[in-house]
């Protein structure tokens, strides 16, 4: 007991000391089983409803960056899902490759400056997870290429909130393979490494590193810290993560990742006056990157559903397919034949 109490003490200070005040939570999670087996999971926590709806993007779409006429453009490469916020923008999805993107708050990020009329081209923040998902088969692709910095990615408010929108971008593909990209006093970081497995909000991730480097002096099966701080919440999932059974069988993997991810949501309605970080969790995601299946679970309603990418069309010229579940529609199971036709959302921008 007295063990537990000087490691709760000395984590609480230690975090205490460099954890900001302020921002919204989430965290992902990457299991990597026997074989070929690679799972990442997500939670969604925000401080207001962020409602979400599924969608299926075919390949050879046309896209813009949205910031008006030095706007990057593109034409989808990968067709994939992917789960909208307000459907204006991208925090999450996996393209037919295997390849996941995942969009946390990070309080700390600040962006280049951008100008409309300048010489760099730009790139709606709102579309930053599906310009990857659209063009990319595997993280060392997508380093490569970002790396370039052959745009710059323009942030703004949320519509209709004194949000600033302040993220970085997390990448797993098939084989296991990770990276964190973030912004930094105005320069982006990439962390590109198959062992950066968890990622969560503030600190940066370099300092979320340091903290990790800390609890790995005291057993996991001896103390863990509980709080819904994100430097706790990534020690937790950074443990249970190595804890559970490592399995090919996706019957116990997936709800393996899913009871990880559970263990590190907060609990709806749950609200800290002085800590507007600590956000409740919206809904949460697993998906499967050898099988190619997305499983989506909204937490206010009972069950799980999925998508198995196999069984979709992605082809140049396919329609754009939508999955409605931002008014409490309740789906259960394989969900791809519920998809309906429809016009792809536009990106918000600036």
């Amino acid at each position: 007991m007295k063990y537990a109490f000087t490691a709760s003490l000395l984590a609480s200070l230690f975090t205490g000391l460099i954890v900001p005040v302020n921002g919204t939570a989430c965290t992902r999670v990457v299991y990597k089983g026997p074989g070929q087996t690679v799972l990442t999971g997500r939670t969604m926590d925000f401080s207001i409803d962020i409602p979400a709806n599924l969608w299926l993007f075919p390949r050879g779409m046309k896209r813009s960056g949205q910031v008006g006429p030095n706007s990057i453009e593109w034409t989808s490469r990968y067709g994939s899902i992917a789960a909208s916020s307000w459907d204006i923008a991208i925090p999450d999805g996996m393209n037919e490759k295997g390849l996941v993107a995942n969009m946390l708050w990070l309080v700390q990020s600040k962006y280049p400056s951008f100008e409309k009329d300048g010489d760099r081209q730009g790139l709606t923040i709102a579309a930053w997870a599906q310009y990857v998902l659209d063009n990319f088969a595997t993280v060392a692709e997508a380093v490569e290429d970002l790396r370039k910095e052959e745009f710059v990615v323009v942030t703004d408010f949320i519509p209709g909130t004194d949000k600033f929108t302040t993220v970085h971008l997390s990448l797993s593909d098939a084989t296991g393979d990770n990276a964190i990209l973030e912004y930094i006093d105005g320069h982006l970081v990439i962390h590109h490494d198959p062992a950066y497995q968890v990622m969560t909000n503030d600190p940066a991730f370099e300092q979320q590193r340091a903290i990790q480097g800390y609890w790995n002096d005291i057993p996991g099966t001896v103390f863990l810290p509980g709080t819904n701080r994100p430097t706790d919440r990534f020690v937790r999932a950074s443990y249970y993560i190595q804890a559970i059974l490592q399995t090919d069988d996706p019957k116990i993997a997936v709800p393996s990742v899913f009871s990880v991810i559970r263990n590190i949501s907060v609990p709806y309605g749950i609200s800290t006056e002085d800590q507007p970080h600590i956000s409740s969790t919206r809904w949460r995601v697993v998906a499967d990157q050898e099988r190619l299946v997305y499983y989506f679970e909204n937490v206010l309603t009972p069950n799980v559903l999925w998508v198995d990418l196999r069984k979709i069309d992605f082809a140049a010229g396919s329609p754009v397919r939508k999955l409605s579940l931002d008014d409490g529609q309740v789906y259960a199971g394989e969900a791809s034949e519920h998809f309906e036709e429809t016009d792809p959302f536009q990106f918000q921008g600036i």
